[in-house]
C-alpha cells in the first residue's frame, strides 16, 4: 500500500500510581484508524445526546500538502476532544473528562447485587461523591444511563439496565436540592459495549452505571 503522512491526536489516559497510557488515534486520507488497528465504524458510537457538539475544522481537500494515496478522497471532518480517563486499579471506577462534559462510570458490581437493581450500603457514599461533583460544576443537567453485558435476553437487560439508572437516580436526586436540575435517565441494555463481551473481564466492564454531566 503506498505511504500516507497521517495526522495524529494524542489522548492521554491516566491511571493510579503514575501510571500513563497514551492513546493515538490516527486520520489517514480516507478513514479514522484507532490506535487498535480498528476503523471508526467498528467502533460502537457514544449513547445519544454525549455527542461532542463542537463544529469540526474546515479543511481544504485540495491542499497540496496533503500526502494521500492515488484516487483517496478525504473523509467527512470531525472533532476527537481531548479526553482525560481516570481509573481505578480494578476498573470499578471510571472518571472521562473532555473540555465540556464530565462522566463518572461505575461497574455494576459496586453498586448491586448479581442480576439485581438493589443497591448496596457500599453505594451511597460513591453516588454522593459524584453529587459533590455535579454541584461543583453547578451542572442543569443530569443523564443517568444504565447498561449490561450481552449475557442473557437482550429484554431483560433493557429493564435491568433501566432499573438500575433508576435505583441511582433515586439517591442521587435529593443530594442535589438547589432546584433547576433536569435528568434524563435511560436503560440502554447491551447497547454501546466500552470492552470485549467475549471475556468475563470486559463483560464486568460493560456491567455499568453512568452519570454525565456537562462542565459548569
Amino acid at each position: 500500500m503506498p505511504a500516507t503522512t497521517p495526522c495524529t491526536r494524542r489522548v492521554s489516559v491516566r491511571r493510579p500510581a503514575a501510571s500513563v497510557l497514551v492513546a493515538v488515534v490516527l486520520f489517514t486520507g480516507a478513514q479514522l484508524v484507532g490506535a487498535s488497528g480498528a476503523l471508526a465504524d467498528d467502533v460502537p458510537s457514544t449513547p445519544p445526546g454525549t455527542e461532542s457538539t463542537v463544529p469540526p475544522p474546515e479543511v481544504d481537500g485540495n491542499s497540496p500538502n496533503l500526502k494521500m494515496r492515488d484516487g483517496a478522497t478525504l473523509a467527512p471532518a470531525k472533532v476527537l476532544p481531548l479526553i482525560s480517563i481516570v481509573e481505578s486499579e480494578g476498573g470499578e471506577e471510571r472518571r472521562e473528562e473532555t473540555s465540556s462534559n464530565l462522566k463518572f462510570a461505575l461497574q455494576a458490581e459496586v453498586l448491586f447485587g448479581k442480576d439485581s437493581a438493589r443497591l448496596t450500603p457500599e453505594a451511597n457514599s460513591r453516588i454522593a461523591a459524584i453529587a459533590e461533583e455535579i454541584k461543583k460544576q453547578n451542572a442543569t443537567k443530569v443523564r443517568i444511563f444504565g447498561f449490561t453485558d450481552n449475557l442473557g435476553s437482550s429484554a431483560h437487560g433493557d429493564v435491568l439496565s433501566k432499573q438500575r439508572a433508576d435505583a441511582v437516580h433515586k439517591v442521587l436526586s435529593p443530594l442535589l436540592t438547589s432546584g433547576g436540575i433536569t435528568y434524563e435517565i435511560r436503560g440502554y441494555g447491551e447497547q454501546y459495549p466500552i470492552a470485549d463481551n467475549s471475556t468475563e473481564e470486559g463483560r464486568k466492564k460493560n456491567r455499568r452505571v453512568e452519570v454525565s454531566f456537562p462542565r459548569g
